[in-house]
């Protein structure tokens, strides 16, 4: 059943102060738990990042919505660190990318079946394949640097193959830009679907930028920033359909509709009884919360917000293998790059492109170096190397 945000009841955002042994959960089983329970906190994590910043940029453009911003970007950090402490220390810095490509796979695919606009859906697909490229790689950085199998993370449910190589990602970044959406018009799972995706892209873009400090290995570091900028790419992609004439208050109320949209479909689909009863607590606090910005959109800007955001939320997303859609759009759009606000054959690209590939991959590619000759095999290369040790 969808949610209806207006009759639901959260807790008053005054009383959403979590205390510091709350901050801090037990983490998951890395082996034992569902990958999907990892995916589901990979999300969640992502878009309680994504409210901090887009509550600072708020912040420093609207002087009438800085207390309100305070008081709710306060417990999103808090709600964050809770939802970041469920990943266990165990998860090497190789294993958490992994986990975070499965959720930009998984959930990119699951938004794209049922996204009606197309111009939005494209956009989907096209960042899909390139997420599934980058799993190939990381997983065979795994397998070459930690002597790990990536299904111990993925458990069978997203294909390591590749897709549209990563050294054909790079791009101008005027050519990363799309023509906005219509906010007149659009539907409001359009604009859930973009700040699902835009908030993963985002956090990887940070956690890849930072993860290489933990490595000597100069190929994973290099790996780590090649990825890493292509994630700034996907963040501009999708930042790009976002209609610009929308108010902050009004993108604050999508933002805060997004998470509750999430966090219902966590509840729904949790398997694991101890963190399911924590996707409600947090569901909670964001209807809450959502209540606290519609008060405001009605006081501030005197709109109902029902015009934004309609009493019943969009269907939960489906958390599940989206194998056999992944597979068509690779077999049907791996030739695909982006030139004037669209998306375009390869033979199309501008030369604008062509020459910032040709500088950043001067001195080759790490993300061809580390998987030139890879095939995943069960149980490492090892194993494939040497049968009678598998």
């Amino acid at each position: 059943m969808a949610l209806d945000l207006y009759s639901a009841r959260g807790t008053p955002v005054e009383l959403q102060y979590l205390n510091w042994h709350d901050m801090v959960r037990t983490p998951i089983s890395k082996l034992d738990d569902d990958a999907f329970t990892r995916v589901r906190i990979v999300l969640m994590s992502a878009l309680e990042d994504q409210a901090l910043r887009f509550a600072h940029g708020a912040a420093r453009a609207s002087a009438e919505l800085r207390e309100g911003l305070a008081r709710v970007r306060r417990i999103e950090l808090h709600q964050g660190i809770a939802v970041r402490s469920l990943l266990g220390a165990d998860h090497s810095a190789l294993e958490l990318a992994l986990a975070h490509k499965q959720c930009a796979v998984e959930v990119g695919a699951a938004l794209a079946q049922r996204e009606a606009h197309e111009s939005i859906a494209s956009a989907l697909r096209f960042v899909l394949l390139e997420d599934m490229d980058h799993l190939y790689r990381f997983a065979a950085l795994l397998d070459r640097v930690e002597g790990r199998d990536a299904n111990n993370i993925l458990q069978s449910y997203t294909d390591i193959v590749p897709a549209r190589p990563s050294i054909l990602q790079h791009r101008a970044p005027h050519d990363d830009l799309l023509a906005s959406y219509d906010c007149t018009t659009v539907g409001l799972p359009s604009r859930l679907h973009l700040l699902c995706m835009q908030a993963g892209a985002s956090q990887m873009r940070g956690l890849f930028a930072h993860a290489g400090v933990a490595h000597s290995d100069p190929v994973v570091r290099q790996l780590l920033a090649e990825i890493a900028s292509i994630e700034e790419q996907h963040a501009t992609h999708f930042a790009s359909l976002i209609d610009p004439r929308e108010t902050w208050l009004e993108q604050w109320l999508l933002h805060e509709a997004a998470e509750a949209w999430s966090y219902a479909a966590c509840v729904q689909q949790e398997s694991d009884s101890r963190i399911k009863a924590f996707w409600e607590q947090m569901l909670d606090y964001e209807i809450g919360q959502f209540h606290f910005v519609a008060g405001l959109l009605r006081t501030q800007q005197g709109q109902d917000p029902q015009r934004l955001v309609p009493r019943e939320l969009p269907e939960p997303l489906p958390f599940a293998s989206q194998r056999e859609f992944v597979r068509k759009v690779m077999r049907e759009e791996l030739e695909l790059s982006v030139a004037a606000q669209r998306h375009v054959p390869r033979s199309q690209e501008s030369q604008a492109t062509r020459d910032y590939r040709a500088q950043v991959d001067a001195e080759g590619s790490p993300s061809e170096a580390v998987a030139a000759g890879y095939t995943w095999t069960p149980g490492t290369e090892l194993a494939r190397l040497h049968p009678a040790n598998a």
